[in-house]
């Protein structure tokens, strides 16, 4: 069995507790209007082309989005990496695009990570079916859960899907006592209205249980711009300004009014 991945990173810290090998699978169901990632939105292998100037001179080069890899694959990979991740307590992360795509694959590895000792996360946007979702949770002990906006209709127009099934699959991770990170993109303009983050405060007030850990504050950036270029896709964030520092700091000290730990970024 083989599963599609885009990127592998190697000491990752911001993935998860420690040191981690932290796999992107490619494919995922939304279309987040500020995605830092959009070579993870096909499901399927692509070829682009990047673009080098040196002075009036360009080179272009053609580039490889997505490999297929078996789960031995993966375990050689993070078996290189495991006398880092043993010292920092760390792990394996599956991220994306989204992960619960390959559900089949994505189990499997977690599985033999597992299997071999290693602490396992999966980063999602918990849009998924609840049957896939409960296929992974005896193999993940951590996941790392995208909460982007609580309406509704604000969340189908800058997602392209439903939050009724993604806060649907976060009551069943509650309810599996797994540990889980809450984190909230920062989208200026999107999300960070005071209505709307009075709103997110009360219902992870309400949903507190101790199995959320931590809030992580993940601030818009538009470092994954360039990106879009290269995949013909059209960037709908031009003109939007990252959240300051201040301003982090700001909605840290709002959330911490929860009892839960926040971090601004992963």
């Amino acid at each position: 069995m083989k599963g599609l991945i885009f990127s592998v990173k190697r000491y990752s810290i911001h993935d998860g507790p420690g040191i981690r090998v932290t796999f992107f699978l490619k494919g995922c169901p939304l279309s987040c209007r500020w995605c830092h990632n959009p070579e993870g939105l096909s499901s399927e292998p692509e070829v682009v082309t990047r673009t080098d100037r040196v002075g009036d001179m360009e080179f272009y080069q053609n580039e490889q989005a997505g490999r297929y890899y078996s789960v031995g694959e993966i375990l050689e990979i993070v078996e290189k990496e495991r006398i880092f991740i043993q010292q920092s307590d760390g792990g394996v992360t599956f991220s994306g695009g989204e992960p619960l795509m390959q559900t089949p694959f994505l189990a499997e590895a977690l599985k033999a990570c597992m299997s071999h000792g290693f602490h396992t996360a999966v980063d999602t946007s918990g849009y998924c079916t609840a049957d896939n979702l409960r296929k992974i949770i005896p193999f993940t002990g951590l996941f790392l859960f995208d909460i982007k906006h609580l309406d509704n209709e604000v969340h189908l127009q800058q997602t392209s899907v439903s939050n009724s099934l993604i806060l649907g699959n976060l009551r069943i991770l509650l309810d599996s006592g797994k540990d889980i990170i809450l984190r909230i993109p920062v989208i200026p303009g999107m999300n960070d209205d005071p209505g709307h983050l009075s709103r997110l405060k009360e219902f992870i007030n309400k949903i507190r249980q101790d199995n959320v850990k931590r809030i992580s504050l993940l601030p818009y950036h538009a470092i994954g711009s360039s990106k879009y270029k290269r995949f013909k896709i059209h960037y709908r964030m031009n003109g939007i300004q990252p959240p300051s520092p201040q301003r982090m700091r700001e909605l840290k000290d709002f959330f911490a009014e929860t009892g839960i730990e926040v971090k601004i970024g992963g």
